[in-house]
Order: structure tokens, then sequence, then C-alpha cells
């Protein structure tokens, strides 16, 4: 099959991660031509003259929208690309100069329609950022569920970095209007259809997020919100996994409770955790103050999405509320 890639990126305010994300595309050690499709989801602060800056020397095209969502962008972007191979990224991503001919390779080898690859902290990344990337990506925060581990059952592309063809992109019609939860709700009915999904380790993206504590905790407990969500969609796919960090806040209230009466068995076995991916983290991070930001994170990461998944939970699967009433702002119209 001659594949021709296409990236689709979407934009919202954000011209400068456009810059970055442009510069890493100009020096892809790849000899083959490709296309990017840049979509302007109704920025106020446009990314146009950036664009620009890039026109004689990318393969560019530029839309600009009104705002509907990361998700319809993605799908505005596809119906318009002239690859059969979609590419979609983040804006906030920055690729190495080897990621698209690993992508190449890979789907050379062993061709399937939707693809996944992890990301990954530059050395350039401030230690916030590196301390997020950390709990997001690692297996003894995550389970690998990000593209940490290769054995990963039916992995589930994350659209921050994610392949998809012409093919299985008309076949579905693309992202739902939920968000976030877009792409794992895609991936299952790739699934249903009879696709098939992989994970390309070797094609991971350094992802950026420029982000702050306060925003890490609401980004994390809007994943938790969805996925119960997801789960009433698509009961086929429901795991014991998706309540840990649920079951994760509920043994730290043990833990503080039974302390408090004098019993510390649960608060060893929590020092315990929390000094490992401490270690962990400052030993891969080789940073101690990267290891405690990553403690911070851990916290932050397991309430959110615990509280999150909780709530959603109780309303969409125990109340039995239809998932846009109940949270409305978790859906573009």
């Amino acid at each position: 099959m001659n594949v021709l890639y296409s990236f689709i990126i979407p934009v919202y305010n954000r011209p400068e991660e456009i810059d970055e994300l442009l510069a890493s595309l100009l020096h892809q050690n790849f000899n083959k031509p490709f296309e990017i499709v840049i979509v302007e989801d109704g920025s106020s602060k446009p990314s146009k003259s950036i664009v620009k800056n890039y026109a004689s020397k990318l393969n560019i095209s530029y839309y600009f929208k009104e705002n509907s969502g990361p998700g319809d962008s993605r799908n505005y972007g596809m119906k318009r690309a002239k690859g059969n191979y979609f590419l979609i990224l983040d804006s906030d991503c920055i690729l190495p100069q080897h990621y698209l001919k690993e992508v190449d390779t890979a789907l050379n080898e062993q061709y399937v329609d939707c693809f996944g690859g992890p990301d990954a902290a530059h050395e350039s990344f401030t230690n916030l950022q590196k301390a997020i990337n950390y709990t997001m990506t690692s297996f003894i925060t995550t389970g690998g569920i990000r593209g940490g581990k290769k054995s990963v059952d039916k992995f589930q592309p994350r659209s921050f970095n994610m392949g998809l063809s012409k093919n299985a992109f008309e076949a579905t019609g693309g992202f739902g209007k939920i968000h976030p939860g877009e792409d794992p709700d895609l991936t299952i009915r790739l699934w249903k259809l009879g696709f098939n999904t992989m994970l390309i380790p070797k094609a991971f993206v350094y992802h950026k997020r420029r982000i702050s504590w306060k925003k890490f905790y609401q980004q994390v407990l809007k994943f938790g919100k969805c996925r119960p969500i997801l789960n009433h969609w698509h009961p086929d796919t429901k795991k014991i996994t998706y309540w840990f960090p649920t079951l994760f806040v509920l043994f730290f209230l043990a833990s503080i409770i039974t302390a408090i009466a004098g019993v510390y068995i649960f608060s060893v076995f929590l020092l315990g955790y929390i000094v490992l991916v401490f270690v962990h983290s400052s030993l891969s991070n080789r940073s101690i103050s990267i290891g405690f930001q990553s403690v911070i994170a851990l916290f932050i990461q397991f309430f959110g999405y615990g509280i999150g998944f909780f709530l959603a939970t109780m309303k969409v699967n125990w109340r039995k509320q239809q998932p846009e009433k109940a949270f409305p702002r978790l859906f573009f119209k």
C-alpha cells in the first residue's frame, strides 16, 4: 500500500506551540513527501502568521473555523487532507527527528488502520512538566496505559499522538463530541468494526503540557468523569483497573483514620508506595526535586481521576442520568 501521510493538528490560542511543532516537522529524517493540516478552532490568538512563515518550507494548509472542540476540528482537517493516513497530534507536542521514519517502518512491517505512540519529556522541559509526564506515563503509576509498556492489551491510542487511516476515519465518522474521552471512544468503535490498533513504542513525541498544578487537577478530574461515560456507552470495555485511583483515595483515607486509632499497617503500605515513586522518579529523571514533585503529581492525579470517576459512576451508572445532562461541560455541541 502506498501510504501518504497527512498531519492533522488542531490548535486553540497557542501560536507559540505551533511554531515549535512546525520547527520539529521541518527537521524530520524522512525522504518522502508529507502534508500538514493546521485547523484553528476559533482562536482569539490565531496562528496564521506563524504558519505563513513555514509555507515555503513545508507542504502546509491552514484553516480557520468556529470553535467546536478538538475532536470536531480533527474531523474537519481529515476531511480536507489529501493523504490516506492521518497523523494526529496535539499542538503542545514536539517531534524527535526520527518520528516519521519510525511510523513508516512500523506500518510497513505490520500495517494497522490505527496506532498510538508514547509521550516523553524533553530535557528542556521544566521540572513540573517532567514530574507530570512521569506520573502520566510510568508503569508504577498508570500501568503503561499511555504506551509505557509494549504488552498493553488492545492498546487505546491517545489523540496527542495517534495515527488513523482514511478508510478507518470514513468507516467511523471520526471523533465524537465528548472531550476528553473522544480518543478511547473512537478506538472502541474501531474495534467493533473489526479494525486493529497497536502501539509503536519508538514513535514517541515530546508532550510539553504547559500546565500548572491546578490545571493538572482539572484535567485528570475530567479524565475520571469521562471513563464511566465510556463504560456506559461500551459496557464490554469495563475493567476493574479503572477503579484503582478511587480505591487509592479510599485507601489513603483509611490510612489516616486507622493511624489515628493507632493501627499503622495501611500507613506503612502507603508510605512504601510513596517512597517507591519518589525513588524511581528521582533515578529516572536524575533529580530529587522531580522525584518530590512526582509524589505531589501522583496524589493530584489519583485524587482528581478517582473523585471524577466516582462522581460520574454515581450519576451515570447508578442514578441512570444521561451523560450530556449530568456533565454538559464535557460535550461540544
